[in-house]
Order: structure tokens, then sequence, then C-alpha cells
């Protein structure tokens, strides 16, 4: 079987499904869910979202240059759904999700949701105007943490949280963990054990040689690319 060539479209998948809280200066907020939303520096600490002008929330994000990323969850996917497909122009999607609205602690305007796990609060720095989507390239101002996924050792444990994705059209757990952060290059026992015995195989071909001094076989070992 081969592949087929599609027309180009959006097939970076799977991607986070979060709810962004948002205000205008008179204090009307509003929820709308983005899955088009991710990482772009680590310092200073920035984040995006594409929103389509269109949306409700657009005008509000503009007018006051601030918005919440509140991560959701799989007990949150109802209410997440909810809030990506219909406008807060008709309904109070708060209410609607019953989902707690509280005050940021370094936004004047948009709030956070209390239920979410994590809130990164974001100052808009920048405004592309790319096409169906304009993107907010804003900077993480804030991050409120829920205390009931602290260790017994202070750690936050985001991934018991019980995270949400999104993937072509359909909200997704994370399943299992296959491993963390650099693990494929970590040395273990066996690894330890098997690097050993190569390098006595090759200090044996090094005193191996033949008449003249040249070495027999050629054996040389390669540094991985």
């Amino acid at each position: 079987m081969g592949k087929q060539i599609w027309k180009p479209g959006n097939m970076l998948y799977p991607l986070p499904a979060v709810m962004v809280s948002a205000a205008d200066r008179e204090g009307n907020t509003n929820i709308l869910t983005i899955a088009w939303t991710g990482t772009v520096c680590t310092n200073p600490a920035m984040v995006y979202i594409s929103v389509r002008p269109e949306r409700y929330s657009y005008h509000m994000i503009k007018e006051t240059g601030e918005f919440v990323i509140n991560l959701t969850t799989e007990k949150l996917a109802r209410a997440a759904d909810y809030c990506g497909v219909r406008s807060g122009e008709k309904v109070d999607k708060w209410k609607e999700c019953c989902l707690t609205e509280e005050k940021a602690v370094s936004l004047e305007f948009a709030p956070v949701i209390k239920e979410s796990p994590v809130n990164i609060e974001c100052r808009v720095k920048e405004i592309l105007e790319l096409g169906s989507h304009h993107m907010f390239v804003a900077e993480v101002t804030a991050v409120q943490a829920d205390e009931a996924y602290l260790d017994k050792n202070g750690k936050f444990d985001l991934n018991k949280t019980g995270l949400l994705a999104y993937s072509h059209g359909e909200y997704l757990g994370l399943g299992k963990k296959l491993g963390t952060f650099g693990y494929s290059v970590k040395k273990n026992t066996v690894g330890a054990a098997a690097g050993k015995g190569e390098r006595h195989s090759g200090h044996s071909h090094r005193n191996n040689k033949k008449k003249g001094g040249k070495r027999r076989g050629g054996f040389r070992r390669r540094k991985a690319g």
C-alpha cells in the first residue's frame, strides 16, 4: 500500500484542547476552546493562540491584550467541547458548564477557570494576521497550579491530572507512559555490560596482529551518527 497525496492542510495532531478565558474592559467574560496553541519560547516564557477574527472572544483579547490558557482534563471534556461550539454572545458558558470564574494574579481583566489544574496567564506581545486565523503571540506572566497534584516532595505531577488531547476531530486521553525525556540515550546495566564486552573484543583485535605489524580483520568501532 502506498500513500495518497492530499492538498495542503493542517494534519499536525494530536494537540492540546485548551479553554481560553478572556474579558473586555467592561467586565464581560467568555471562554473559547482552542487547539491551535503552543509554546514559542522558553526564556522569556512565550506561547501563542490562533483565533478566527469572527469569534466572540477575539475582540476581548485584542482590546485588553490579555488571555488565560486553562489546561483541560478528561473530566472537563464536555465543557471543552461546549465552549468550542457555542458562542458566548448567545449563552453564558460559565453557567452552562458549571465552571467557576476566578481572578488572575497578574492580569487586570482576563479571569482563570478554577476547575482547570493549570492556568497560564498571558499578555499579548504581537498579533500576526495570517489569514483565516490571527495569531496572538504572548508572554506568560504567571502560572497557577492546583496543589492537589503535588506529591509528598512538592513536585507537581501534571500527568496525573488526566490531560485531554484533540486529534482529527476527536478528544482523547493521553494513555500510558512510554518513557521520559532522554531515556533513549541513558545507560543501563545491560547496555553497560554490552559496552564493556565490546571494548574487550576491540582490545583483543588490536593485539592480534599479523607478521609485519599489520592488524588482522580491520575491526574498528564507529561513532554514533
